[in-house]
């Protein structure tokens, strides 16, 4: 092969080697000092100066135009093209935002380089941005989802527009979902995240004083002693359906749309008239436990001093089938008929809203802000029919979460509120410690009372502390200070329901960096359930309290075994059986040296932990009464009774995670 080199082409390369040419040939070549003007016919400036570059006048030959100075002006640069075309995506309309969103969400669910709870909050931002563009393709993104991940069989009926699906749009909208509430909603509800660390508490200013130190002088017991019922969660069923499936696969079994997978067309176990274990409370075992409780109370004739019934009347119903229930009035009438006529001082469950679980900031304002006045007012109004509320405390309620402050004849100040802060709303501005307000609200009440040299009686629904899987961690933070800040001078005692089981919760002086019996504080005394769901037995309990100093004395607890209930279909002459199961301090107390007439306060269920540290089989009775002696209680190993303690001792749900095994809340 044989290559050709032009003549310009060698010259330059023996140039490059050093060789020596002719002088015909030119090596370098010294440009003429002006510009050659003569290359344009015009200039913006004078091309022959040298203190700035030429600008020619540039025109274009395909659309004879001339282009702007500004354009090669060295003074000026624009800011944008606001000539050229930038075009924008065509906006899409909601149905098709729609399916972008639930595209995006299987992507993200399936991109193997976020863990689960990336992928959890992705998609909650995701869903942010539709539901934000597009709020009436919030229920229809949820029920897509819950299809597509498989979480039910009835998607629609558990988050269409009249279900979930409304409320999941509103506190997807309002949460912060890449960040603390999100990762909240993915802990507490998926299992996706781990459970976001309690948020420090700034309580400057909080406080309108310091504790008092020393505490004021103890009032000192009358010896005189009241009758207490408190009862909770009685969910009584309208729908309960005698004789239809028992054990059936999908909650709530004793209704007549409902059956065990394993045999659809033939009941597997029917419903006894007065109840089952995976059943709420037919009318038949109300009626029972009403007609009961005076006698075995010796408070017939008379009534109770005063009653506590801390919330949860309406079935277990799924959130499609909720409905504004007339057994509001029928349950508070059989209240009033039956443990009256003194005043039954009652609070709102997480099952006497709708929907269920429900209560939404004031702030909010508007339409959201005030989508459940209805119920304050309409439950409020029915504690003033039944008196047992005077008019300011309920004109108060109706616009307060049907929360009120009340003082007593007797002296006793009884503050009650809706303490369900796990509510769906309570995932927006999770950070805070007191998103609704309402403990602002028993702060100053709770001033004024110590102002007062008052008692105070707590009533709320849904548990502060346990085993705190019931309660969000930076409320009940915040709660935990309360108690702390105004016990044992002004609280003395707190109670509620919503577990179903025979439970407390001790609170500890600071933070409960000590727990002994000098820094137990106060107790929260977790009623029994009147239903019998799930795998218990219905129950109720009485308090003897002094009244002046109003400490618990004897605690009595009435049960009645749901195993005997089958025995009773069929024939009229005998119904349920309640019988006192046990009082607290025979069953518990028998190693304590504790005064007759001392009461049941902190120290002493305090120093009832110690003793089942030490004593396996006090421990075990604890669990036994746990579940008011049902057959159907879950046997409890060592690990179990350690960790039951360590509820006993967490009166806040902030301290239950930060200190207790988890998973053994139940029996």
């Amino acid at each position: 092969m044989t290559f050709a080199l032009s003549r310009f082409t060698f010259l330059c390369f023996i140039a490059a080697a050093g060789v020596a040419v002719g002088e015909d040939v030119r090596s370098a070549y010294t440009a003429p000092g002006t510009f050659p003007t003569s290359v344009y016919e015009s200039y913006w400036n004078d091309p022959t100066v040298t203190s700035a570059q030429p600008q020619p006048v540039i025109s274009d030959p395909a659309t004879h135009s001339v282009f702007p100075e500004i354009l090669t002006d060295p003074a000026h640069f624009p800011k944008n093209d606001t000539v050229d075309p930038h075009p924008l995506p065509t906006a899409l309309q909601p149905s098709q935002l729609l399916q972008q969103a639930i595209g995006q969400i299987k992507s993200v669910a399936s991109n193997p380089v976020l863990d689960t709870c990336a992928k959890c909050q992705s998609s909650f931002t995701i869903a942010k941005m539709l539901v934000l563009a597009a709020p009436e393709q919030g229920p229809l993104l949820a029920e897509a989802i819950c299809v597509y991940f498989n979480y039910s069989s009835t998607c629609y009926n558990e988050y269409s527009e009249l279900a979930l699906g409304s409320v999941f749009t509103q506190v997807v909208a309002l949460g912060d979902m890449s960040g603390y509430d999100g990762q909240l909603i993915c802990a507490r509800l998926l299992s996706l995240c781990p459970v976001p660390p309690t948020v420090p508490l700034n309580l400057t200013g909080w406080f309108a004083k310091p504790k008092p130190s020393p505490l004021p002088p103890s009032k000192q017991p009358s010896g005189e002693r009241l009758k207490v019922l408190h009862v909770s969660d009685i969910h009584i069923d309208p729908r309960y359906a005698t004789g239809y499936e028992a054990n059936c696969t999908a909650y709530l079994c004793c209704r007549e749309n409902v059956w065990n997978a394993a045999s659809p067309d033939h009941v597997v176990l029917p419903a006894p008239r007065y109840g089952s274990y995976l059943c709420d409370t037919p009318m038949s075992l109300m009626l029972a436990a009403m007609q009961a409780i005076p006698v075995l109370t010796e408070t017939e004739g008379t009534g109770f001093n005063f009653s506590l019934f801390t919330g949860d009347l309406t079935a277990h119903d799924p959130d499609n089938q909720y409905s504004r229930y007339v057994f509001l009035v029928v349950v508070y009438d059989l209240l009033k008929k039956y443990v009256g006529p003194p005043p039954v001082y009652a609070t709102l469950g997480n099952h006497d809203t709708y929907m269920q679980f429900q209560m939404i900031p004031y702030y909010l304002g508007g339409p959201l802000g005030n989508q459940f006045n209805w119920l304050y007012e309409h439950v409020s109004s029915l504690w003033y029919h039944d008196e047992w509320l005077p008019m300011n405390s309920v004109e108060y309620a109706k616009t307060h979460y049907a929360a009120y402050s009340i003082k007593r004849p007797d002296g006793l100040r009884i503050i009650s509120l809706d303490t369900d802060i796990l509510n769906y709303f309570s995932y927006v501005n999770a950070t805070a410690p007191d998103p609704f307000g309402i403990l602002r609200w028993v702060t100053d009440e709770l001033q004024v009372a110590e102002d007062a040299g008052e008692r105070v009686w707590i009533i709320g629904h849904v548990i502060s502390g346990w085993d705190g899987t019931q309660s969000q961690l930076n409320p009940t933070n915040l709660c935990r200070c309360l108690v702390d800040r105004y016990s044992p001078h002004v609280i003395a005692n707190i109670f509620y329901g919503h577990n179903h089981e025979d439970e407390f919760s001790v609170f500890y002086a600071n933070n409960a960096s000590a727990m002994n019996a000098e820094t137990a504080l106060a107790v929260s005394w977790i009623s029994p359930s009147l239903t019998p769901l799930t795998n218990l037995n219905s129950g109720f309990r009485m308090y003897e309290v002094d009244s002046v100093v109003f400490f618990i004395q004897p605690r009595c607890s009435w049960i009645s075994r749901v195993d005997e209930f089958p025995s009773l279909d069929n024939q009229t002459n005998v119904g349920p059986t309640y019988f006192l199961e046990y009082s607290a301090r025979e069953a518990y107390g028998g190693n304590i040296t504790w005064g007759m007439n001392d009461p049941l306060n902190a120290t002493w269920w305090h120093l009832v932990t110690e003793q089942m540290e030490t004593n396996i089989t006090l421990s075990q009775t604890f669990r036994k009464y746990q579940s008011k002696s049902s057959v159907k209680a879950i046997p409890c190993n060592e690990t179990c009774l350690t960790a039951s303690i360590c509820y006993m001792r967490s009166g806040s749900a902030s301290l239950a995670y930060e200190n207790c095994p988890p998973g053994y809340g139940y029996t």
